[in-house]
This record gives C-alpha cells, sequence and structure tokens, in this order.
C-alpha cells in the first residue's frame, strides 16, 4: 500500500514566476527525501508530498 504524507502545502494563487512548492520539494530532495508536488484540486493548493511505502508480510 502507498501512502502519502503532506509536508506543506501552498496556495495556488502565487505570483507569476514563484515557484514556492517547487523550491521547497527541491530542498527536501537535497536533503535525501523524496519530495514531490502535487495538486490538490478541491483545495486550489499545490501539496509539497513524500511517499511512504508499507512493507508486506
Amino acid at each position: 500500500m502507498n501512502r502519502r504524507m503532506v509536508l506543506e502545502r501552498f496556495p495556488a494563487g502565487g505570483p507569476r514566476g514563484s515557484w514556492p512548492a517547487e523550491e521547497f520539494a527541491q530542498a527536501r530532495r537535497s536533503e535525501g527525501q523524496q519530495a514531490e508536488v502535487v495538486m490538490d484540486l478541491t483545495s486550489d493548493a499545490f501539496l509539497v508530498i513524500v511517499r511512504a511505502r508499507e512493507a508486506s508480510d
């Protein structure tokens, strides 16, 4: 099973040319986390997430 943990939320209406969610995710990747940016259409926000895989027995 794949689980996702939200690290941070960023409003979708940021200034033109500003990518705070991508910058935050890149900083997390440089720390070794597998962070990615997804869009939450319901809340109109970009989410920075990491996917955690549960071990299957």
